[in-house]
């Protein structure tokens, strides 16, 4: 069974009002399920709860091209939900007139239990993340004064502000906060490993499933760790560098030397549908990311010492023990939320 915890957490339900006195909007908080075999909630729900209004005016936001300064790239526009909300087949993210970034798109699921977000771990809360995409000139390159103007003209803009917010204003913390409303009710929990975790119907695996998961947790599971299958670390998995980019990853933002090439540890969760793969999108395959561990790292100062045991590098995996990893790891693959109208924009 899923534990679920209804967000009452501030008031038992939100009335607005419009200018209209004949006009009274119910705002209904939204029940947030916590999956039994999920570690504890990172994001303070309590600071932003869910709402249904609040919730519909942050899908509204993340589906809306016209906050970017062509009009034309949402988030939606790189984050696509049958792709567990990555831009799948693209290595790395195109944004406004056709610009090119250099880092592949991650998936927009369980971020509630997130320490930090993005490759580099550049912010540490949910609410203020989307202020990097938005604003970055290579993907949206928004402005929120005119976002702000746009949203303050459109009648439906503004009954949902109204609506999900006692202030009712149009502003870029309210925006944020619906953002984050959406982004945070986005949980991929019902893959065929969660209910074999649950001991649910629909929850058996083959042997060859269940080997390579026993060959995940001997190999991987230091890094890809809890029922997430990430441990919200840092690490550097031996990639060559890319002289063309020199993408430093975590070093960016703490300016440690010891964090030179070292990117956040991805979820694995839907890892069937978010190819291609690793921080710039160089690996088109599960084969090649499991043949990059077994022969491809390379060596270097901040090399993660699980990639460098007894003076050998990689993780020695056989041909078998290969394909039965990739056969557990589609077991991760949710349905349930690749298709959830809940999160789609139509």
């Amino acid at each position: 069974m899923q534990a679920k915890y209804l967000v009452l957490l501030i008031l038992p339900f939100f009335w607005s009002c419009s200018d209209n006195d004949d006009e009274v909007y119910q705002n209904i908080p939204l029940a947030f399920e916590v999956p039994s075999n999920f570690p504890p909630l990172v994001y303070n729900l309590a600071s932003n709860p869910p709402t249904e209004k609040g919730f519909e005016l942050g899908k509204k936001l993340f589906y809306d091209g016209r906050l970017s300064s062509d009009g034309l790239v949402s988030c939606g526009f790189c984050h696509i939900q049958q792709d567990a909300f990555t831009h799948h087949g693209h290595t790395v993210s195109h944004g406004v007139d056709n610009a090119v970034g250099t880092r592949n798109t991650t998936p927009i699921q369980n971020l509630a239990y997130q320490t930090t977000f993005m490759y580099d771990g550049a912010t540490d809360h949910l609410d203020l993340q989307p202020i990097i995409p938005f604003t970055n000139p290579v993907e949206m390159n928004g402005s929120f004064t005119k976002a702000i103007a746009m949203m303050k003209a459109d009648p439906e803009y503004q009954k949902l502000f109204k609506t999900a917010f006692t202030d009712g204003e149009i502003n870029s913390e309210n925006m944020l906060k619906a953002l984050g409303q959406f982004m945070v009710m986005v949980t991929s929990s019902n893959s065929r490993f969660d209910k074999y975790r649950r001991h649910e119907s629909g929850g058996t695996l083959t042997q060859e499933e269940l080997d390579g998961y026993a060959v995940f947790n001997t190999k991987c599971s230091t890094c890809h760790a809890t029922d997430l299958f990430t441990d919200n670390s840092f690490r550097n998995n031996g990639l060559s560098v890319n002289p063309a980019v020199n993408d430093v990853g975590r070093y960016r933002v703490t300016e440690l030397a010891t964090d030179y090439y070292k990117f956040k540890v991805p979820s694995l969760r839907n890892i069937e549908k978010t190819a291609p793969y690793m921080h710039d999108g160089r690996l088109f395959t599960l084969e090649a990311v499991l043949e990059h561990y077994n022969s491809g790292v390379v060596a270097s100062e901040t090399l993660d010492p699980i990639l460098n045991k007894n003076s050998k590098l990689g993780i020695p995996l056989t041909e078998t023990e290969k394909s039965q990893v990739i056969a557990f790891l589609k077991t991760l693959t949710d349905n349930q939320y690749l298709t959830d109208k809940r999160f789609s924009e139509y």
